[in-house]
């Protein structure tokens, strides 16, 4: 059986040799190494403080917009009543929030493709596959992109916030949560609606500002209407002396004059700025106190006109069928359904 020869042991020069290479690599590189590596150091020390600092400014930004100031040249009631607390919190909350993101992926990312210029790393097919991938995403997430977007804008613009009551064209309520993505409202009936804010393409808010209270009042066609304006304006001004109405009432109720003429009745428009929100409930109330005066008053209330009045007419008239052409015997149509008599019997030939 045949033996293998042994197997070459490394000689001492050759390790000898190998060190010598490796020391005189390391020798030769470690100061571009310690030179990089301190520069890595320096680039990631340096986007950590601006990070910081950025962060730090927009934190003071958004408490300070979230405290408010108060401003002076408004009564304190409206100004109490535009400046929600919790509207301005969460308001300001979603924008630090938004802001401060974009300061951290910028600065970060920043100092990221730096440090890899640092090491040698080509960045061209890098950035080039990253833009890549941005635009896949973009297309496959769009609809999440537009929500996001569209939550952003809505935000910064102040279209609406907690507790508002607006009308999306979709859904009609009281806003209880404004997300960058969704809006959740509680309907009229106590559902809750999650709207998103990529699909809203108009939004009406009944709670900024103020709003307006109309009541359209109709009278007969022959009464005074300078008594039918001051039994209003007299039930008005004591509506505005009552409380709650009092707050929800910022302006005297106006009587607009005639707002349409009618056969049976004249139309009187009342307009009354109310509270954000409040115009409904100060809208019945003005209806009831105005009946009630003008019944004192001996005002004799008429008729809206339009779809109700005509129904009003039609049920209160008897209905009359048309007469009938079979009531005619001598009509064509009564001769039609007249019964055939049958034939008269045939005489039997004689013999038979």
């Amino acid at each position: 059986m045949a033996t293998q020869p042994p197997t070459p042991h490394p000689s001492l020069t050759d390790a000898t040799n190998s060190a010598g290479q490796a020391v005189g690599y390391v020798s030769a590189n470690w100061e571009g190494w310690v030179t990089g590596a301190v520069k890595i150091l320096f680039i990631l020390v340096i986007a950590l403080v601006v990070r910081a600092v950025i962060r730090t400014m927009i934190s003071k930004m958004v408490a300070r917009m979230a405290h408010g100031r108060p401003d002076h040249h408004q009564p304190a009631l409206i100004t109490g009543l535009l400046e929600n607390a919790e509207r301005r919190k969460q308001r300001s909350q979603a924008m630090g929030s938004v802001l401060r993101s974009v300061a951290s992926f910028t600065v970060m990312g920043t100092g990221a493709l730096t440090a890899l210029s640092v090491l040698g790393i080509n960045l061209a097919p890098l950035l080039a596959s990253a833009g890549v991938a941005g635009v896949a995403i973009g297309f496959g997430a769009r609809n999440l992109v537009t929500d996001f977007l569209s939550g952003v804008f809505m935000i910064l613009e102040d279209q609406y916030g907690v507790g508002d009551q607006i009308d999306t064209g979709v859904a009609t309520g009281t806003v209880l949560e404004v997300g960058l993505r969704v809006t959740k409202l509680r309907g009229a009936g106590g559902e809750i609606w999650y709207i998103r804010n990529g699909e809203v393409k108009r939004i009406a808010n009944m709670s900024q500002g103020w709003s307006t209270a109309t009541v359209e009042v109709p009278v007969g066609y022959h009464e005074d209407l300078v008594l039918v304006e001051r039994l209003i304006q007299n039930a008005a001004e004591e509506m505005s002396k009552d409380e709650p109405w009092s707050e929800q009432l910022w302006e005297p109720a106006k009587v607009l004059g005639v707002d349409s003429l009618t056969a049976e009745s004249v139309v009187v428009q009342v307009s009354a700025k109310t509270m954000p929100g409040k115009s409904i409930p100060v809208a019945r109330e003005l209806r009831q106190r105005i009946k009630a005066a003008l019944d004192e008053g001996g005002i004799r209330m008429g008729v809206l006109p339009g779809l109700p009045a005509a129904r009003t007419a039609a049920a209160a008239t008897p209905e009359i069928a048309a007469p009938s052409a079979l009531g005619d015997p001598l009509s064509a149509q009564s001769r039609a359904t007249a019964v055939i008599p049958p034939d008269p019997p045939m005489d039997k030939e004689p013999g038979h």
